[in-house]
């Protein structure tokens, strides 16, 4: 079976190309990337862009969260953050903690 390479042919004489997936691989996310919100005291709701937003990583659901402060209002908020909000956040460029016990 002839295999046909999924990258570009290196010029004559040269080194051939490393094929693509080799090594860490960053995945660019646009700076437009917001994300809907909702303060639970004064009930705004609105979008935050992940500049706006911190995830915290604990060791149980009770030490993960998302903290934000609500632009309307001006309160500190917490969420607790399942392993969907985590994609989401941490795939949409959000800056991640995570928090580790002391032994």
């Amino acid at each position: 079976m002839n295999r046909t390479p999924l990258f570009p042919a290196a010029a004559s004489g040269a080194h051939p190309a490393p094929p693509p997936g080799i090594g860490p691989v960053t995945v660019p996310v646009p700076a437009a990337v917001r994300f809907r919100a909702a303060c639970p005291d004064c009930r705004g709701r609105f979008e935050l862009a992940a500049a706006a937003l911190r995830l915290a990583i604990g060791a149980t659901s009770r030490t993960t969260f998302y903290t934000f402060t609500c632009p309307e209002c001006g309160a500190s908020v917490r969420k607790p953050a399942g392993e969907r909000i985590i994609e989401l956040l941490t795939g949409g460029g959000v800056r991640t903690l995570r928090l580790h016990t002391a032994l």
